[in-house]
């Protein structure tokens, strides 16, 4: 699918802009520090709604965190609700130092029991779903459109729960009934319990975007089984629910080329802590966003390299703030968002010296950082500019003694046709 070919084709039946654009964007499942691959679908969420704002859409973005499931209880037995409260906590700092900003909504599973628990019970009076022995199961037997998100055969699927209880091994849970080491439950006509990983986000999205909405997002690893039962809860229902599935590539993490500056955390606070903000946003632009990206010491290398040649171009030059987004930036987004072909405008540009068109893509992108280069005290600037009269007067002896006084001062004076620039040294 490509992007925003599908998206422009859905937007030709809406108003024109400021006609609205609703989002979800799978987020986590909160028990530790969130993966470096977890912040991928979140960029590329925030980038979306950055661009079409740009473009004059009112966007609403939703990305939710999951804080009951499963994998919370195996970390924590007996005090997940904790773990959950904490890992939500680092998530929502981790992903706000991105320097992003924060999606419209980040709603919490465990804010939406009531609303699973009666979306549920719909499924039952339709007989889409069935209760037994506190659980209940979706009926994927009664839905002929299940598999068709992700392509999956329905009489070829594996069984997603195993479970005794099941009518079928396919069917998959909507509630699950209390078990020893679980410490949240909440009661529910089938007894204590909680609810089950897919319809939290069809409840979720449906409470704050509507039964229709134009845009679901989210790691590739989802599409089944995760979408693909969050489709057929909703569509059982007469609910539409997304229009456009869009999901990102993963990153790829080989062996030997495993990042050693990392180690074995690669966790999203530790790629941060250990790289800065800057180098994670430009090495996600580095590929398309559907296609995988190898994650290690020479993407990143690399990708830190590309923003210093980017803020090495801005020092000590003034450029015009705020001018239109230039139309080949528009092509580059409007083809399938084409970051990779966008950041090599943004060098092109940097590099003729167009640094206003450069400045303004890369503030799309949240790196106008990098041209907010920091000024060189003054008598840095007082000795440079003696270094470049004693240049004239071919001093070459007091020109180099000066050069090293600056260094010493954290600082590099290049020279070029113009003068000289002050950069600060890495």
């Amino acid at each position: 699918m490509r992007l925003f070919d599908t998206l422009t084709r859905r937007l030709e039946e809406l108003p024109p802009p400021p006609g609205p654009i609703r989002m979800y964007f799978c987020g986590p499942t909160v028990y530790g520090r969130a993966h470096i691959g977890n912040a991928r679908p979140f960029v590329l969420g925030m980038w979306l709604r950055r661009w079409l704002r740009e473009q004059g859409y009112d966007v609403t973005l939703v990305h939710n965190i999951t804080d009951v499931n499963d994998k919370i209880y195996e970390a924590a037995p007996n005090a997940s609700a904790e773990l959950a409260r904490k890992a939500t906590r680092w998530y929502l700092e981790d992903t706000r130092d991105l320097g992003l900003g924060e999606p419209d909504h980040c709603p919490l599973a465990t804010e939406h029991i009531p609303q699973i628990v009666a979306f549920a019970q719909e499924l039952i009076d339709r007989g889409h779903a069935y209760a037994v022995e506190g659980d209940v199961y979706f009926r994927v037997a009664g839905w002929p459109e299940y598999g068709r998100l992700s392509g999956q055969r329905p009489d070829q699927l594996e069984e997603q729960e195993p479970s005794s209880l099941k009518e079928d091994p396919r069917d998959f849970a909507l509630w699950k009934a209390n078990k020893p080491g679980e410490d949240t439950w909440w009661d529910s006509p089938w007894g204590r319990g909680r609810p089950g990983w897919h319809i939290e986000c069809s409840v979720m999205a449906e409470e704050l975007l509507g039964p229709a909405f134009e845009l679901h997002g989210g790691g590739l690893d989802l599409v089944f089984p995760h979408h693909e039962n969050e489709l057929a809860q909703s569509r059982a229902l007469g609910h539409e629910f997304a229009r456009i599935w869009t999901h990102n590539g993963m990153l790829e993490f080989t062996g030997e080329k495993m990042s050693k500056s990392l180690g074995n955390d690669v966790s999203l606070r530790n790629v941060l802590d250990t790289w800065g903000r800057e180098v994670v946003l430009l090495f996600f632009m580095t590929a398309l966003w559907r296609k995988p990206i190898d994650f290690d010491d020479g993407a990143l290398e690399q990708a830190r390299a590309q923003v210093d040649r980017l803020r090495n171009a801005f020092v000590g030059r003034d450029f015009e703030r705020g001018v239109r987004l230039p139309d080949p930036l528009r092509d580059a987004l409007e083809d399938d968002f084409n970051t990779p072909e966008a950041l090599a405008l943004i060098h092109g540009w940097a590099g003729e010296g167009r640094l206003d068109l450069a400045f303004t893509a890369l503030e799309l992108f949240g790196l106008g950082s990098i041209a907010e280069v920091a000024s060189a005290p003054d008598h840095v600037v007082v000795r440079a500019d003696r270094r470049r009269e004693a240049r004239a007067a071919r001093d070459f002896d007091e020109s180099d003694r000066l050069r090293a006084e600056i260094e010493a001062e954290g600082w590099e004076v290049r020279d070029d046709p113009e003068g000289y620039r002050l950069v600060p040294l890495q």
